[in-house]
């Protein structure tokens, strides 16, 4: 029995297998369906995330061409409001702005020796519409013949009224003011910042009423080596400078003058865009706000040479019937290169002037220079030189 009743447990047992494979069907089934699904949903997220995509790429490319097209046309409309200023700025000073024609008589280069008659061109403004006219002074100081050239041809012979070497500005006086030549009006150039827009005319290589346009890249002042005393102020600027342009006008975009050209530096001897301005301000205060003063003499200081002092104002150039020529001053009789600068020797070396000494830097010639201006017509001027290793003194009369 206990055999049977084992078979009839085993028996028992055995359809219960089926049931229990049937009651597993639906549950596959349902998995599947969950599975389809779940396909189906990834399918349309899929789809859904593609058309957001797109969605997203169309409103970029919208967005990115309407954000250029506003660009093209900001950038254009500026461009053509800058340009179009300029344009009116040029019209309005360009018959100011002079040609400086400058003859003088000078040591011949060697062997050819002997003294020649040699020219020089620049450029300059008119300030005031009784013919005063602002240049450079190495342009002028030593000139024994000045002319000034407007646009329309018209040749006016000028005298130099005031020449300050180390900041490099003259002042021009014309024999008769010019017909129908609106002046250009001197600018506030300590309202002028780095990264301003400027504009120059001049006459580069000859080329007259040539503008170039730029920014104020720097501005220097008497601490760093651009100068060197309490006088002297200069503009940097990347507008282009060449030969001819030195004297000529910095004009800001109101077509104010802010600066006279004085100088380059180069390495190739053509604008490398490093030029530099004597700013307007400082040509007013030395030129305009007290009476200038014109010696007629070029030169430089000299720390050797047996002077018997520190340093003396080497002579290289006299203009003609100029204060220096009148009292005898002696120019450079020939030519020598010292580490490698052409210099004139032979002629004086100013030790002095009115009890006041040259001395090293340019501070000395700051006060001599303001000394003279304050001299009255008739008064005398006394100048110590050094002449053939002997001190001489020699005088003028203001």
């Amino acid at each position: 029995m206990n055999q049977n009743v084992r078979i009839v447990k085993h028996k028992a047992q055995t359809p219960k297998e089926p049931e229990l494979d049937q009651l597993e069907l639906p549950s596959h089934q349902s998995t599947r369906e969950i599975a389809t699904t779940i396909k189906l949903w990834v399918s349309e997220f899929k789809g859904r995330r593609r058309a957001d995509e797109q969605h997203y790429r169309n409103a970029s490319k919208l967005i990115l061409t309407a954000l250029s097209l506003w660009f093209v046309l900001f950038l254009g409309g500026w461009t053509e409001s800058n340009g179009q200023q300029l344009r009116d700025a040029f019209r309005k000073v360009e018959q100011a702005v002079v040609i400086i024609r400058t003859q003088e008589r000078e040591l011949a280069p060697l062997p050819q020796g002997g003294m020649v008659s040699a020219n020089g061109l620049g450029s300059g403004v008119l300030i005031s519409n009784d013919g005063k006219i602002l240049t450079a002074a190495h342009l002028v100081e030593a000139a024994d013949s000045t002319l000034v050239e407007f646009s329309d041809g018209e040749l006016i012979p000028a005298r130099v009224s005031g020449a300050v070497r180390n900041a490099d500005v003259a002042l021009l006086q014309l024999e008769h003011a010019p017909a129908r030549i609106v002046a250009a009006s001197l600018g506030d150039s300590d309202k002028v910042e780095v990264g301003d827009e400027v504009f120059v005319i001049g006459a580069p290589y000859g080329l007259s009423h040539t503008l170039t346009a730029g920014h104020i890249s720097a501005r220097h002042s008497p601490d760093n080596r651009i100068s060197d005393t309490a006088l002297t102020e200069f503009l940097q600027t990347d507008a282009a400078i060449n030969q001819g342009n030195s004297g000529g006008p910095m004009f800001n975009m109101n077509g104010e003058v802010i600066g006279i050209v004085t100088n380059i530096l180069s390495k190739s001897g053509g604008s490398e865009g490093l030029g530099f301005a004597a700013t307007s301000k400082m040509a007013r205060q030395l030129l305009l706000d007290q009476k200038p003063f014109w010696s007629g003499v070029e030169g430089f200081l000299a720390k050797a040479l047996n002077v018997p002092q520190p340093a003396g104002l080497l002579v290289q150039r006299v203009a003609d019937g100029s204060p220096a020529s009148r009292a005898g001053i002696l120019a450079g009789s020939m030519r020598a290169n010292i580490a490698g600068e052409d210099l004139l020797l032979g002629g004086d070396i100013v030790l002095e002037v009115n009890g006041l000494p040259y001395q090293e830097g340019n501070e000395s010639y700051s006060k001599i220079y303001a000394s003279l201006t304050k001299l009255r017509v008739g008064d005398c001027i006394v100048i110590k030189v050094f002449r053939q290793g002997q001190v001489v003194k020699l005088s003028v009369i203001r």
